[in-house]
């Protein structure tokens, strides 16, 4: 079997590391809805390496990700009105296109004018989802997460908003360039 040797490490790697300390610094304070955001932070941030993108759409999303949460964790998002729709469109944008990078890499769609459309059906799915897991958060884990009518089509917009520029780069080539596959 041959040895398979390991990636160098990227600039990148550091904000992984700085989420591997946040599901640490949040475990200690025994806060469990915590503690599982932060993890999914840290398995997301382990996704753009998997994909080989480029060291600038990995730095993105890995601090936009970050910043998310640990905005979510320190209250920012009441805060900051402004905040949290302004994540949403982040983080939905970046998700779309790390989406649309994988389906790229598993050869199930071409890469080319149709980024655009499959990037905003990501978008829209994938914040469809999150706001799906937002209720049922608040439902049955903590009502301290913010759900209601005008937040859930506020980011829903913010997400269709952020997915549709980030297509709209995609197509110009300004995404996916300088991938590390």
């Amino acid at each position: 079997m041959p040895v398979r040797v390991a990636a160098p490490l990227v600039a990148s790697d550091a904000l992984r590391a700085a989420a591997a300390l946040s599901v640490a610094l949040v475990a200690a304070r025994a806060d469990l809805v915590a503690v599982a955001l932060f993890l999914l932070v840290l398995g997301g941030t382990m996704v753009p390496r998997a994909l080989g993108v480029s060291g600038a759409l990995d730095a993105s999303f890995c601090g936009t990700v970050l910043l998310g949460a640990w905005a979510a964790e320190l209250d920012w998002y009441r805060a900051v009105s402004w905040l949290d729709v302004v994540v949403h469109a982040a983080i939905t944008g970046l998700v779309a296109v790390l989406a649309y990078a994988a389906l790229v890499r598993w050869r199930l769609v071409q890469p080319g004018p149709g980024a655009v459309v499959v990037t905003v059906g990501l978008g829209a799915a994938l914040s469809t989802l999150w706001e799906i897991g937002e209720w049922a958060g608040h439902t049955f884990l903590d009502g301290r997460i913010a759900v209601g009518y005008q937040d859930t089509v506020g980011d829903l917009a913010a997400g269709l908003t952020g997915a549709l520029v980030a297509g709209l780069l995609l197509a110009r080539g300004r995404l996916l360039a300088g991938s590390r596959s």
